[in-house]
């Protein structure tokens, strides 16, 4: 179902725009490790990492062989780019995307049956409720998520993108973005309306549940099992082509192209996107291996 699509994607395909609570215990690593690839020429290597956006407190996921490959680039590149010193910056965008005039209160944009659940989850983000009722459909699924994001302890600033954001300043080396916030909000903004109110929906469900499938997917992407985390995605993504179109296959197709493109200049850099983009059938290494490029495992 689409709503186990909205809770592991913004932590496993990106998008991590939402502010996550504190605490959480560690998670002990696995003896593989997260998945790593290689892509290479005579003067080009280019390392692909699946990663996950939001993670506990003091989580241990980097082994030996990532570190080399992590040391050894000059360049890190990442799906987007939040500037942490403007957060600002991303609310205009936020707001400017997600807010209209005109919409019918959030209520009845769902089941009946469904609606003191979504009641009691506006009331835990101690936002003024009619502020729901001018959100897009999508807008608000995310800003109640946030809270349901809250139970598990999992945090944006543990996460792999901003662990790795701070190693490349610290030491000097760039870092380049796939996609701006703008692009990557507009993808859940041009969805049909059918498909974010499934989105509505799958941001109130039950957070025992949620917590469950979280734990499923960590322990996955921990144990570099990339063959679950596609399978994963590739089930919950079924029923909506629209969803699977706007979030992944198009997404992918962009980024190996751009891939391709930057395989031309020599260097040496990892590329770090959410690990539901390194798996299964449609993912960026399926198109990379398509144009002839040889696509080498790590660990």
């Amino acid at each position: 179902m689409i709503f186990r699509l909205i809770r592991r994607g913004l932590a496993a395909l990106g998008l991590a725009t939402m502010a996550i609570a504190p605490t959480a215990p560690a998670l002990a690593r696995s003896n593989s490790g997260p998945a790593l690839w290689q892509v290479s020429d005579k003067d080009t290597t280019i390392y692909l990492f699946g990663t996950i956006h939001l993670l506990p407190k003091d989580s241990r996921w980097r082994t030996s062989k990532f570190e080399k490959a992590l040391n050894g680039s000059q360049t890190l590149v990442l799906e987007t780019l939040i500037d942490e010193a403007n957060p600002q910056q991303l609310a205009a965008v936020m707001a400017s995307m997600g807010f209209s005039s005109g919409l019918p209160p959030l209520t009845t944009r769902i089941d009946a049956a469904k609606r003191p659940a979504l009641e009691a989850a506006i009331v835990k983000t101690k936002l003024p409720r009619p502020v729901f009722d001018k959100m897009e459909t999508w807008a608000a699924a995310f800003t109640l998520l946030g809270v349901q994001f809250q139970t598990l302890g999992v945090q944006g600033d543990q996460g792999v993108e901003a662990v790795l954001r701070r190693s490349f300043a610290a030491a000097g080396k760039p870092v380049g973005q796939l996609e701006t916030n703008q692009e990557q909000l507009s993808f859940f903004d041009r969805l049909p309306e059918n498909a974010q109110r499934q989105l509505l929906e799958g941001a109130i469900e039950n957070p025992d549940e949620m917590r469950s499938k979280f734990n499923e997917m960590l322990a996955a992407w921990l144990a570099g099992d990339v063959s679950s985390i596609g399978k994963t995605f590739n089930e919950d993504l079924q029923t909506s082509p629209e969803l699977k179109a706007a979030l992944l296959t198009r997404r992918n197709y962009n980024w190996s192209q751009w891939i391709e493109r930057r395989m031309k200049q020599p260097g040496t850099l990892m590329v770090a996107v959410g690990a539901g983009h390194l798996a299964g059938d449609e993912s960026v290494l399926r198109y990379l291996q398509r144009s002839g490029y040889k696509v080498k495992r790590l660990q």
